[in-house]
């Protein structure tokens, strides 16, 4: 064993500590767990709610939370408020772990994309609802069992219009068509997706006196991609385009309006004749119209009428001379002029 003697320096050195160079602070930063600020990152599912996209997302709720709260009131005949508590991303397995048991999850199907949502009405809400509903001033003790087939039904009223603000608040994005399809009460059974996918989770607060609930708003994320992915690929193909590109885009439009084909039709002035005369009609008849020879027809353009014009003759074929243009705003698609 050696005898000698480790100076200060050398003491500091060891431990880290001290006066330290710029290199040697680097190697003992591993040493030093104040400076770290280590976040977790799952690569099986990466967070994908930006703050760009988180603040669109609030937004977006905070006029679903407005729209209901008006609705609840006029419901009710109560003073309810209604507020946005956040939007985060969850798997579905955290999901299911949040809600109570007994829960009150009404399941939507979201017609055209085989996936299924969650609207979870709390149990304190759930209640007051019913309470409300049937008669009640809603001060009644929350249930701690399943909601009943009637009581089932009154609050699915909450729930049906939660569903039309949620396709209010997204058709600008994602358009999508939903259609409450089930109702379970167990959240261990309850099963939309695949407990590792992610969701989209709204935390709605609702309040009035004493009562205060939640209601949860579950939409999985495979319906959402066009919401967090159209962003990027929008600003890359306005990127892509350039003025060249454009005058030939606007070329190619113009081109083909051109070649573009409108029937037009010339049509005399209205005339009257009685009903022995039309009774007597049979093939060959002529019919006098008493319009002079020199009268006006109206040309139509499709069923626009927008010229003035004089029927004769060319090289032995009908033909109409233009005499006049008609005004847009006094053209009528059905009445000819005389």
């Amino acid at each position: 064993m050696s005898s000698e003697t480790l100076s200060q320096t050398d003491i500091d050195r060891l431990l880290g500590g001290g006066n330290r160079t710029a290199g040697n602070a680097a190697v003992g930063t591993p040493f030093s767990n104040a400076a770290l600020d280590v976040q977790v990152y799952d690569f099986r599912r990466p967070h994908r709610v930006s703050k760009e996209r988180l603040r669109t997302l609030e937004a977006m709720y905070e006029r679903l939370v407005k729209g209901l709260e008006a609705w609840l009131i006029s419901r009710v005949r109560g003073q309810i408020e209604v507020r946005l508590q956040s939007v985060e991303q969850f798997s579905f397995g955290e999901f299911t772990l949040s809600l109570p048991m007994p829960c009150s999850s009404f399941i939507f199907d979201i017609q055209g994309t085989g996936q299924k949502g969650v609207i979870d009405i709390g149990p304190e809400f759930s209640t007051y609802i019913v309470d409300r509903l049937f008669g009640g001033e809603g001060t009644g003790t929350p249930l701690t069992r399943a909601l009943t087939p009637i009581e089932r039904m009154a609050v699915r009223s909450v729930a049906d219009r939660v569903t039309s603000l949620l396709q209010e608040i997204w058709q600008d994005h994602v358009p999508m068509e939903l259609n409450i399809t089930g109702f379970e009460s167990s959240p261990e059974i309850l099963q939309v997706v695949n407990r590792e996918d992610p969701v989209l989770v709204a935390n709605v607060e609702f309040s009035t006196g004493s009562v205060s609930s939640l209601v949860l708003l579950c939409l999985p994320f495979s319906v959402l991609d066009k919401f967090f992915t159209s962003s990027g690929q929008q600003r890359m193909a306005l990127l892509a385009t350039n003025e060249q590109e454009r005058e030939q885009t606007r070329l190619r439009s113009e081109a083909a309006l051109r070649a573009t084909k409108v029937p037009l039709t010339a049509r005399l002035p209205d005339f009257q004749l009685a009903m022995r005369d039309i009774a007597q009609i049979v093939e060959g008849t002529i019919i006098p119209t008493g319009i002079p020879k020199d009268a006006r027809v109206i040309v139509r353009a499709g069923s626009q009428e927008r010229f003035i014009g004089h029927a004769g003759r060319v090289n032995g074929n009908l033909a109409v001379r233009i005499v006049d243009a008609l005004p847009s705003s006094a053209s009528t698609p059905d009445s000819p002029r005389s």
